[in-house]
C-alpha cells in the first residue's frame, strides 16, 4: 500500500484516478480547491478507510507525507480556463512548483498532468513526441498551453538539477463519466445539446478533427507510466489515435442519443487546432498500452451518464 496525493482529485479525471488507486489499496489524499472539480464525483469513496479529501489550491504550498504524487490540479476545457486566466497560469506554473518541491522535500515520484496542447495548431501530423509544437504565446488559449508548457520545463529542470523521479503525460482529448456538462468540450457539447433538443453548436466546417480517449483506458495508462523504471520520465503521449471529425461525432452522438437536433455552424475560435491525433508508439513500446474501448461503446456510456444528470 502506497501513500498517494492526488491532486485535482474530485475534477474529472482525478476522480477516475482516486477510485482506481483506492480499489486496488492504497492510501489515496484528494486534493482540490472545487473550482471545476464536485465532491459528488467522489463521494462514494467517502466512507472508505484509505480515502481522504481535502480542500486545498496547489497555488499554495502543501505540507504532507506521500510518497507518489500525481499533479491533475488546472481546469481543463476552454470555458473554464479562459474564466480566470491569470489564475489559469498561476495553476500550472506555481502549482508545479509547490508539488514539486513537496516531491523533493518527501523523496516522491511525481507524474505531471500535461496535454496536447502544448503542441499548439499543429503543423506536424500525427503529433510525436519529439515535436515543439506552433503554439501563440499571447492568445485566448495561452494561459492553459503556455503554462502547461512550462510546468514540464519545470518538471525537467527538477529532474536534471535534483534527480527528482519525474513523469510526464501529455494527454489527449479524454472523455466519459463524470465530465462538467458545462465545460464546453466538444463531447460533453454535443451530448447534452442532443439530450435537450437544442440545436448542435458546431465550430467552423466540422472538419476539423480530434481523437478521443475514453477514461478508463487513460486511467490506465496513468498507473502504468507511475509505476515504470526510474529513467523513464516522458514526455508521452496518452490518447487514442482514431480520428474524427467533429461532423462525424456529431453523427454519432444524434444516433446514439435519438435526438432530432439540427446542426447550427459558428465561426471557428481563435487558436483552434485543425488536427490533433496523438502518435502513441512510445506508448505502445513503453507501457505495454494501447486504448481498448471503441468510440461508440465509450459515447454509450457517457450518454447515460448526462441522461442521469440531466433528468436528475
Amino acid at each position: 500500500m502506497k501513500k498517494v496525493l492526488v491532486t485535482g482529485g474530485a475534477g474529472f479525471l482525478g476522480s477516475h484516478l482516486c477510485e482506481r488507486l483506492v480499489e486496488r489499496g492504497d492510501d489515496v489524499l484528494c486534493v482540490d480547491n472545487f473550482f471545476t472539480g464536485s465532491k459528488r464525483n467522489v463521494d462514494h469513496l467517502i466512507d472508505r478507510h484509505n480515502f481522504e479529501i481535502m480542500r486545498h489550491d496547489v497555488t499554495f504550498p502543501l505540507y504532507v507525507e506521500v510518497e507518489q504524487i500525481f499533479n491533475l490540479a488546472c481546469p481543463a476545457s476552454p470555458v473554464h480556463y479562459q474564466h480566470d486566466p491569470v489564475q489559469t497560469t498561476k495553476t500550472s506554473v506555481h502549482g508545479a512548483i509547490n508539488m514539486l518541491g513537496l516531491a523533493k522535500r518527501v523523496k516522491a515520484r511525481i507524474l505531471q498532468a500535461s496535454t496536447s496542447e502544448v503542441y499548439g495548431d499543429p503543423s506536424i501530423h500525427p503529433q510525436t513526441e519529439d515535436y515543439w509544437g506552433n503554439v501563440n504565446p499571447i492568445g485566448i488559449r495561452s494561459c492553459y498551453d503556455e503554462g502547461k508548457r512550462c510546468a514540464e520545463t519545470l518538471f525537467f529542470d527538477y529532474y536534471r538539477q535534483h534527480q527528482l523521479q519525474i513523469k510526464v503525460a501529455r494527454i489527449f482529448n479524454t472523455y466519459g463519466p463524470r465530465m462538467h456538462p458545462n465545460d464546453g468540450r466538444v463531447v460533453s457539447n454535443f451530448i447534452v445539446q442532443a439530450l435537450r433538443g437544442d440545436d448542435i453548436t458546431i465550430y467552423g466546417t466540422g472538419q476539423q478533427t480530434r481523437s478521443f480517449c475514453y477514461v478508463d483506458d487513460l486511467i490506465e495508462a496513468f498507473l502504468r507510466l507511475m509505476d515504470t523504471p526510474q529513467d523513464i520520465t516522458g514526455p508521452i503521449n496518452l490518447g487514442n489515435p482514431g480520428e474524427f471529425t467533429m461532423l462525424e461525432l456529431a453523427e454519432k452522438v444524434i444516433h446514439f442519443t435519438g435526438s432530432r437536433s439540427k446542426l447550427v455552424f459558428q465561426p471557428l475560435p481563435q487558436d483552434d487546432p485543425r488536427q490533433r491525433q496523438p502518435d502513441i508508439t512510445l506508448a505502445r513500446q513503453t507501457l505495454q498500452w494501447e486504448p481498448k474501448v471503441a468510440l461508440e461503446d465509450g459515447l454509450k456510456e457517457t450518454i447515460a451518464y448526462f441522461k442521469k444528470i440531466i433528468n436528475g
